[in-house]
């Protein structure tokens, strides 16, 4: 999009772990109760987990093409910041794939 000069911005954001029902809705037995200790002790508030996807989506300061996520250890706590996506994410093989896999799903193609 930037090198065909179209104004849109892309950002990715991820929360963390945040404490919400996601870590005990789907586990049961003893990761579901591994899972309720984890959100006790590692977890931050899902309001901190938000965060990340409320800068991106209103500080107009917030990069395109950037991910944020939390500063703290292991991005799991902490306020938004720019984050390093995993190298599989930034593969451009695959990226150029999903692409074509999008529109030919969806239907809406893009010429640039």
């Amino acid at each position: 999009m930037r090198e065909a000069g179209i104004p849109v911005r892309s950002l990715l954001a991820h929360p963390g772990w945040a404490s919400t029902n996601l870590q005990t809705s789907a586990p049961t037995g003893a990761m579901k109760q591994l899972m309720k200790v984890g959100n006790r002790l590692l977890a931050q508030s899902a309001e901190i987990g938000a965060l990340s996807q409320l800068y991106v989506a209103v500080d107009p300061a917030a990069g395109s093409g950037c991910f944020y996520g939390p500063d703290g250890l292991g991005e799991l706590r902490g306020y938004p910041t720019v984050v390093q996506p995993a190298e599989s994410a930034r593969n451009k093989e695959t990226a150029r794939r999903l692409w074509e896999v999008s529109e030919e799903l969806t239907g809406v193609t893009f010429r640039f």
